[in-house]
This record gives C-alpha cells, structure tokens and sequence, in this order.
C-alpha cells in the first residue's frame, strides 16, 4: 500500500538497508577537537572548547549570551527558574510535546496549563492563547492570575516542533500584554530562522538541544541564549553549583545545580557548529525532494508557513486518520524504514492528566494523523 513511499525512502538513501529516522553526521573536525581536549586534560565542565562553543553558538543565533548546559532539560529546568516559577506557579505550554518540556515545570513544583497549537507550524497557536487568557484569567498587579486555581502564570513556553518555527512574535506580543515571561523552547530548531531572527531570540530566554538525533550533536548538551545580561550571569551561577567565584573557597549562596556541559561535549559540538549550515542546506534538500513527491500523493507533506526558512530537523507526513498512520507505521518499519508517530499528548499523561487545558481539537487531530520520516543528513549533498 505505501510501496511508493518507502522506494523513495530508500532511492533518496541509496541504500535498502535499515534507514534511521535521524542520525547524527561526524564529518568534520570532531576527532580532532576531542583529541585536542583529552590531551588538554581538561574534560569535565572548565575548558577552552565551552568557552568557545558558548561564543560561537551566540554569534550564529545573534543572541548576546549563551550558557552551555548538561542537556536541553536542564536549559529548560533552569530558564523556568530564572522566571521564578515555583510550587504556586503555573506555566503555559502546549500539549504536543516531548514530555521533557513538562518534566522541567514539574521539577519546580508548578503546573502546567495546556493550549493548542496551529496546524500548520505544530507549534503554540497565538489565537488559542489569546482565546485562554482572555477567558480564564485577570491581569492584577503586573501578574496574570489564573481566574480558576488563584495561582499566577509565571512563564509561557511554546515550542518550535520539529524545527518548524511557530508563530512566536504574536506569542511575544500576547505575553507582554499578560506580564508573562516567554521561555521559547528551540531544542529542534536550531539553525531555523523566522521573520529573519533565529529562534530562541524572541523570549526572554530561548532554549537549545544537542542530544544524540538532533541536527547538531555532542551526545547530550543543551544551552540557553538571551540578550539579558543579568538573565545570563544568573544562569551561568545556577547551573554552575551556585558556587561564589574564588581562588579556593566553596561558598554557594543559593541552591545551585551542576548543569554545565562537560569540555568533551563542547569539543564536538565546536567541531559540529562548522557543518550546520551545510547540514540544513541538505536537510533542506531533502524537504524539497519530499515536498515534490509528496504531491502526487494522498498524504500531506509538512512545510514551512510564510516567512520561515526551517531546519526541517524532523520531516512530517500528515495521513487521512489514525487507522491509515498505524498501517503505514507498521507496513514502513516492517521494511526496515524507520517511521515513528507524533507524541502522545502531554495531557493524556496520567502524570499531567488533571492539568487544565483548553481546547485541543488540532493537537488531537495532529496526533492521530502525523508521522516522522527519515531526516537524517545525506552525505553526498552536504558535500556537493
């Protein structure tokens, strides 16, 4: 039934042999850098390759700032702390997800509220948001107070799905209204661009992964970029064991967390940074060749809205319903195709099922119909 697709798979891979749905590239200077930083004896979280990833990955995205961490969930965890969200918290986010992004609110003891997300970016819908605070909440004091439950909501944190960046001007514009801290969770769109900023560049923080699938790897990894410079300072004590700069003492003056990201790490994703550009031109060649042959079909390729230039970190197919997904999930992987479908929604969790939401028609529709395919980097054309 999905033959076509799964001999275009395999064409674009040139090989019939198990196809990953994402695999990193080590095509660059990575063992050179590790090497370098072995030698260095300098392999845990103080080392050159940290510092020169943080003023690298700053320069590429345009923010002032970047703080290296241990993975994207502590980023997460620790840009929810720096807009004091607590156990009397509660924080926005949508419900299609990876459940890393509710985890971090729960590790500071708040709640998560769900909103919808558009069809066409998978990502936090403005309209929805908009619909959410208009109705269930009251703005006293410089805090947006949650009508239902008393508590304030501390932070908004949307998410680029997929590297396809959401519509996060009017998500900025909504929160500035409502007093409400954005945190953009860019951990798969790194390199994706909107209305000519990169992502994470339109919150007050924005927040990054470099875990094994993603488009840049070190294994694990994670940052958070801002332009605020007291933002920045306070992040960088946190995730540094909240340890009070000195010679030899160790005196912390806050609970700290040992976040930071190990040199080893840093070494590669250094390394990693020098391809990106060239990753996204063949990632984005592949969507291309995606979009085209997906047009003769009856399913629906998922592409950049207006004003985006996307990472396409994942590509996306959207099917008629959950019954013809589940055939072609299984008919696909069956084939040694790897194909996986969307999350199962956050609010679905038995961990976050009491959590309010609001109406989540697309999200539901989304997670019945959409699947992943391969999106890993082909070689030949990064080096065409």
């Amino acid at each position: 039934m999905f033959e076509n697709v799964i001999n275009f798979i395999q064409d674009a891979y040139k090989t019939k042999e198990f196809i990953p749905l994402h695999e990193p590239r080590f095509v660059g200077n990575e063992k050179k850098y590790l090497n370098e930083c072995i030698d260095s004896t300098f392999v845990s979280s103080v080392g050159k390759f940290v510092d020169e990833f943080e003023e690298k990955i700053a320069n590429y995205t345009g923010a002032k700032y970047a703080i290296a961490t241990s993975n994207g969930t502590s980023a997460l965890h620790i840009s929810l702390l720096l807009a004091d969200v607590d156990q009397n918290s509660e924080v926005i986010t949508q419900p299609l997800t990876f459940v890393a992004t509710c985890n971090a609110i729960s590790y500071c003891g708040a709640q998560p509220i769900f909103v919808d997300v558009d069809r066409d970016t998978m990502g936090l819908s403005p309209s929805a948001l908009k619909e959410f605070l208009e109705n269930n909440t009251s703005v006293k004091n410089q805090q947006c107070v949650n009508n239902k439950t008393g508590r304030v909501i501390k932070a908004c944190m949307p998410m680029h799905t997929f590297g396809h960046p959401c519509r996060i001007d009017e998500i900025k514009d909504i929160c500035d209204k409502y007093h409400i801290f954005l945190i953009e969770d860019a951990a798969e769109s790194v390199g994706s661009i909107y209305k000519g900023k990169h992502t994470g560049n339109f919150g007050q923080v924005g927040v990054m992964s470099f875990n094994g699938n993603k488009i840049i790897t070190a294994g694990g990894g994670g940052c958070i970029i801002t332009s605020d410079k007291a933002l920045a300072k306070k992040a960088k004590h946190l995730t540094t064991t909240a340890k009070v700069a000195h010679k030899w003492n160790f005196y912390h003056d806050m609970v700290g967390y040992n976040y930071r990201m190990p040199n080893l790490n840093a070494a590669l994703l250094v390394a990693q940074l020098e391809n990106l550009d060239n990753f996204i031109h063949s990632k984005r060649k592949l969507a291309d060749a995606y979009e085209e042959f997906f047009k003769a079909t009856d399913y629906t390729f998922v592409k950049e809205i207006a004003e985006c230039k996307a990472n396409y970190w994942l590509n996306s197919i959207i099917l008629k319903n959950k019954q013809q997904r589940d055939k072609f999930l299984n008919e696909t992987n069956s084939q040694n195709v790897m194909t996986r479908p969307i999350w199962t929604l956050m609010s679905k969790l038995p961990i976050f099922e009491n959590a309010q939401c609001g109406d989540l028609t697309n999200s539901e529709w989304l997670e019945e119909c959409t699947v992943n395919i391969p999106s890993s980097v082909i070689i030949e054309v990064t080096h065409a």
